[in-house]
């Protein structure tokens, strides 16, 4: 029997703190009293810990639930903001799900259409691709893209199957419009007159490209049900639907209010979201613009309807806590120089050949469980750590990640050095046996007995060498979205 191809499942990501736009505008309309008209809402907002790597994963582990992780023949992570310029960023995300080595790795980026241009090759490939797409993009205090901008990651995978999605078309469109850049060696975007990117950009060029999309597809404009295109700029999602002719009850919330724009994965976020809500049939186009636009066509197909209800994207914009404290956000993101004391100077080299020699335990999280008792540990040591075992070189290997936990013990410490203290860590005892001393992150309140699960995130970062180390901490189970 013929296998279709398309979207198997999907997968979100929110940072779980949300920072209120009103406290940005209190703390810059000296400066810049306009904000005070773009002081509504919140935008989530990454932990010190968080990049568009751990982002990326956390969307991946999201939409992986129920799959077999080993026919994925190849991962892509998308983004403008990768922490690696000469790493592949998408090979630590591959070992922090347990992919296979021989498992195909990209990065992509260039430009606000990475995740959509991956989504792309991945429908009109072959295998079982992974696309994951992230952004953490800095701004300028007292700057529109400060309000506008959010953190966040969407995680699509691709293959044969029974898709909840096929592709009918899709059309690329590559012009050197320049609506905002950043060079190599800067930090922030610069963006051009708002006027002449809706009129000149937006306005000409994505209608050009949706329309040859539908055409290709065979589909009438009034005939999509869902349309998902970015853009920070009020009203312009809706003043393009209207000149291809799509009605505008089609045109889907872009989380302005709620999330911010999340750069290269904003599309398909909007596109989960979409997804969550489609019926059999539907015909779903997507429109990411950044020097040109890539314009997809989908069909949602019957096996959308036994997806369980509810959904990624809902659950993470619901998982949220309002975060007032501005100064923070500004110190955690490197745009304020504090004065970190003494302890923040220790040594952070990483010693790469062990790193590569225990990349399995440090990247996967991968323990060990004893052939003759069945008692899992982790680190997997050569001893079994059951007392009235203790077989010799008796244990295979067995993953913690997906496993949860709960807190044996905890402090925290307000003398450790971290850069949003104080720094919690504990005991952690996995519910199936086996325990670890981890950093917490994410803490509201922790006690004794707390679940917790894992989560792949920044351990340290060596400033002298401009290197971070990875690894995985605990964090309390209510601070995470609900499996979709």
């Amino acid at each position: 029997m013929t296998q279709d191809r398309g979207i198997l499942s999907f997968g979100a990501y929110l940072p779980w703190r949300r920072l209120q736009r009103k406290a940005i505008a209190s703390a810059n309309t000296w400066f810049n009293p306009g904000l005070k008209g773009q002081a509504k809402g919140e935008r989530a907002i990454a932990n010190w810990d968080e990049d568009a790597i751990t982002m990326g994963i956390e969307a991946a582990r999201d939409g992986l639930a129920g799959f077999d992780r080993s026919k994925i023949t190849h991962a892509v992570l998308a983004s403008t903001t990768h922490p690696f310029a000469d790493r592949l960023n998408a090979g630590i995300a591959t070992g922090a799900l347990g992919l296979a080595d021989n498992v195909g790795a990209q990065d992509a980026g260039g430009s606000m259409r990475a995740g959509t241009s991956a989504l792309i090759q991945a429908l009109q490939g072959n295998g079982q691709t992974l696309v994951m797409a992230a952004d953490k993009r800095q701004a300028k205090a007292a700057s529109t893209q400060e309000m506008a901008y959010g953190d966040g990651a969407a995680a699509m995978l691709v293959g044969t199957g029974t898709p909840i999605a096929t592709l009918r078309a899709a059309h690329s469109h590559t012009v050197d419009f320049v609506h905002q850049y950043r060079m190599h060696d800067q930090s922030h975007d610069y963006a051009w007159e708002e006027r002449w990117i809706r009129d000149e950009g937006y306005f000409k060029i994505v209608p050009a490209a949706v329309n040859a999309a539908l055409q290709a597809a065979g589909v009438e404009a009034s005939a999509v049900a869902h349309f998902c295109m970015p853009c920070t700029l009020s009203r312009v999602g809706a003043g393009v639907a209207k000149k291809v002719g799509i009605p505008d009850s089609a045109v889907r919330d872009n989380f302005a209010a709620t999330c911010g724009d999340t750069g290269a994965a904003h599309a398909l976020l909007m596109l989960a979201h979409a997804l969550e809500s489609a019926k059999p049939g539907d015909i779903i186009v997507v429109a990411a613009f950044g020097q040109g636009c890539d314009a997809v066509v989908l069909e949602a197909t019957p096996a959308i309807a036994q997806r369980a209800s509810g959904g990624s994207v809902s659950a993470a914009l619901a998982r949220r806590t309002e975060d007032g404290n501005y100064m923070r956000y500004l110190t955690i993101n490197g745009l304020v120089d504090v004065e970190r004391g003494m302890r923040a100077e220790a040594d952070k080299l990483t010693p790469q050949s062990t790193a590569y020699r225990n990349r399995d335990a440090l990247l996967g999280l991968i323990g060990g469980k004893c052939r003759n008792c069945g008692t899992v540990q982790y680190p997997q040591q050569r001893y079994c750590a059951e007392p009235s075992c203790k077989s010799l070189d008796s244990q295979d290997d067995h993953p913690f990640a997906e496993s949860r936990a709960k807190v044996l013990s905890y402090t925290a410490d307000q003398l450790t050095y971290s850069p949003d203290p104080p720094a919690w860590y504990g005991m952690v005892q996995f519910d199936e046996g086996g325990r670890m001393m981890a950093d917490f992150t994410d803490v509201a309140t922790v006690d004794v007995g707390t679940p917790m699960r894992m989560a792949f995130r920044i351990k340290d970062v060596d400033a002298a060498r401009g290197f971070q180390r990875y690894f995985w901490k605990a964090q309390p189970v209510q601070a995470v979205p609900a499996q979709s």
